[in-house]
């Protein structure tokens, strides 16, 4: 048990510093694309568009990939891997001349980007049936905290030197790399690992394979719809911000600091207490509904400080997120969880390419200068539709998975 609780704080802080280095540069990516293409809000949105496509679209490819991988070789070697690439990502950014390094440094960013599927497997290895929800949590909350962390780092030193948070998102990255290479332990037992299948490396078959496990493809899903609705605030965010209320990098870094605390604190805390007093049936119905609500109210603030209010349900709703996740994890066996995790590292990939590709255009439909309509909120309205669309298959789903809350209810 004590073993467990050590290798959860080792991987908590692996991807709290990943975290970190990922949240010290969203405050400054639109002011850094201006810079390099001259060019103003309603474009630089579009540039970064196609730099998160990149980025997602190799993420997709090589996450059944490098999945495969750590399913026969352990999870520590893939991980460490993915922080050195991400380290030398954010070097490529710092130095980029033109708009093309950046692309370049996104699509190896991308290539190497397996560090949540390891640290989700990692989780799933050191788990039990009952808590997954609970410790699938703690990288809610790591993302968490690390975009309270980051974005601060980024907003402020972004206000004295555009590139200057790359700097430090590379020396934190390394320093993680350094940290995991002589302290974060093996956690896939030799007896779990397993011969490496080809045909599992191509990206979307490892999710044909999980047909065979019932009511997880509805809630996978549910699990996708609800994955790309939330892409609507990482395509558009920044540049929301800019557009609708003129924030500096300061500005965008605090209310991403604000967002990052409220994910910390219900993914931290409330999801294993709301799970464990009133089941994961409950905790799906509620995060979904209150997910769904946050997103749309977004679209009606006109003032920061209604942003700002909304955000509070939106971040309740994401007690769904990790209980969702464990509910598919405990249908599929232990020697799965590397192409489980990778698989639905790729599904969150392929949603980050379709929401670029859908609310990054319609935000900058609705904001362009030769526009009829202005309507910066647009993405958001489009994002809660989607939210509900889950909300209805994430019912279905459970309808056919009746023991859900056993494991709770006989605790």
């Amino acid at each position: 048990m004590k073993s467990n609780k050590t290798a959860l704080l080792f991987i908590f802080i692996t991807v709290l510093v990943d975290v970190i280095g990922i949240g010290i540069i969203l405050p400054i990516i639109p002011d850094l694309i201006m810079e390099l293409t001259g060019e103003g809000t309603h474009m630089a949105v579009i540039y970064g568009m196609w730099l998160t496509t990149a980025f997602a679209g190799m993420q997709f490819l090589f996450s059944p990939v490098l999945g495969e991988f750590s399913d026969q070789y352990g999870r520590r070697p893939i991980l460490l891997m993915a922080l050195l690439g991400l380290s030398i990502d954010y070097l490529i950014h710092a130095w980029a001349p033109t708009i093309t390094w950046l692309f370049l440094g996104r699509f190896l960013a991308g290539i190497t980007g397996a560090s949540f599927t390891v640290a989700s497997a990692y989780i799933a290895d050191v788990s039990t049936k009952e808590n997954k929800a609970k410790n699938f949590g703690l990288i809610g909350a790591a993302f968490g905290l690390g975009f309270i962390i980051g974005p601060g780092i980024g907003g402020f030193f972004g206000d004295i030197d555009i590139r200057l948070p790359f700097y430090i998102a590379a020396g934190l990255t390394f320093a993680n790399f350094v940290f995991g290479w002589f302290f974060v332990p093996e956690s896939l037992a030799p007896e779990n690992r397993r011969p490496i299948n080809l045909s599992k490396m191509i990206p979307g078959v490892s999710l044909v394979s999980l047909r065979n496990y019932k009511g997880v493809l509805l809630l996978i899903l549910a699990f996708f719809l609800a994955n790309l609705a939330g892409q609507a605030l990482p395509s558009t965010w920044s540049y929301y911000g800019i557009e609708r209320y003129d924030w500096s990098p300061m500005e965008i870094g605090v209310s991403l600091m604000v967002v990052g605390l409220l994910v910390a604190i219900v993914q931290g805390f409330l999801v294993g207490v709301f799970v464990k007093r009133f089941g994961k049936r409950k905790a799906i119905i509620f995060g979904f509904l209150f997910w769904t609500i946050g997103m749309f109210l977004f679209a009606l603030a006109t003032e920061p400080w209604m942003l700002y209010v909304f955000l509070i349900p939106y971040a309740f709703g994401g007690i769904a997120g990790p209980t969702v996740q464990g509910v598919i994890s405990n249908e599929v066996s232990e020697k799965e969880q590397g192409n489980l995790q990778g698989a639905i590292t790729g599904l969150v990939s392929l949603t980050a390419i379709f929401g670029q590709l859908i609310f990054s255009p319609v935000f900058y439909y609705f904001i362009r200068p030769e526009g009829n309509i202005y309507f910066p909120g647009a993405p958001y309205v489009l994002a809660s539709l989607l939210l509900l669309s889950a909300f209805v298959f994430a019912l279905l789903a459970m309808k056919k998975m009746r023991r859900i809350d056993e494991p709770e209810m006989t605790r």
